[in-house]
């Protein structure tokens, strides 16, 4: 099933988390146990013991768990309401309040002593940081980008729709700086932008965390930054709503909506891009954006 579903995946790594969940949850459990047999106090036996502490990978692991099930269904080898549909209709596992998950940001003002900061650092993590600030991208669109996606000429870089969240495909301007990032990297003539060069393999979704950590922000998150950007184009840049919304990617407006929103607004997003790298780039005295500016306003 696993290997039938594989083109669908958004990525080799989501598909690989996809059977992890049920490597470390439910294969040790019920894993050579015959599909039919399996029942409601099995799932249970998976799911009660992380489904408080861990209640998002739990969550997770039920919904897969019930795809395994329901494709054994369609394949003749059970009948009957899937167990996990039951489960979750009878109310049999308690009710978890999920808290809402705050990405620590740095306030925009304090970016520029940051970002001189790691402008010191050579590790290609600094770099990878370095290209995730000023692009305010999420952490797996740059630690998965390859160099198909780059296109120097047009200074632009593309994600596909199969790597995005949205699952829309982006544009994202490239500036001399996030060029001159990109550049040293071209030399080690692999897929990926930011391998490990010792060890030619992709950086791990912790390294730019571990990082902060390193200069000291471990009260702050990578993904922070991407609300650091969002501060200052409203606070500094005035900005319209509409123009950050499409510079970071986040869906606009309702289904129909965003079927009339064609345009990805990518000719004024250069002009902010560049604005943001000037504000990442700047002393916080003195700094290009004390006042409120406008010229995005219109």
């Amino acid at each position: 099933m696993h290997i039938d579903r594989m083109p669908t995946w958004k990525n080799p790594k989501h598909g690989q988390q996809w059977l992890n969940t049920l490597l470390d949850y439910a294969f040790p459990k019920i894993g050579r146990m015959p599909i039919d047999s399996i029942g409601q106090p099995e799932a249970l036996m998976c799911l009660s013991p992380i489904w408080t502490d861990k209640h998002e990978t739990a969550r997770r692991l039920a919904q897969r768990i019930k795809t395994v099930l329901d494709v054994a269904k369609s394949k003749g080898f059970r009948s009957g309401e899937n167990l996990v549909t039951e489960i979750k209709d009878a109310q049999i596992l308690p009710k978890v309040k999920v808290k809402l998950q705050h990405h620590d940001a740095i306030p925009w003002r304090d970016v520029p002593a940051f970002f001189t900061k790691l402008n010191e650092r050579s590790a290609t993590t600094a770099k990878a940081l370095q290209f995730t600030v000023l692009t305010a991208s999420r952490t797996t669109e740059v630690l998965d980008m390859t160099w198909p996606e780059v296109d120097v000429e047009a200074r632009l870089w593309t994600v596909p729709a199969t790597r995005m969240k949205g699952g829309k495909e982006h544009r994202v301007p490239l500036t001399d700086d996030m060029l001159a990032i990109l550049e040293p990297f071209k030399a080690m003539a692999s897929v990926y932008v930011f391998e490990e060069q010792k060890r030619h393999k992709l950086l791990s979704n912790m390294s730019m965390m571990m990082l902060l950590r390193r200069m000291g922000r471990d009260g702050f998150t990578v993904h922070g930054f991407r609300s650091s950007y969002w501060d200052w184009a409203a606070e500094a840049a005035n900005a319209p709503r509409k123009l950050v919304k499409a510079a970071l990617a986040h869906q606009i407006g309702s289904n129909v909506a965003r079927a009339y929103a064609r345009s990805d607004l990518l000719e004024w997003r250069w002009e902010l891009m560049n604005d943001w790298i000037s504000q990442c780039r700047e002393k916080i005295s003195g700094g290009k954006y004390g006042k409120t500016k406008g010229r995005h306003a219109h």
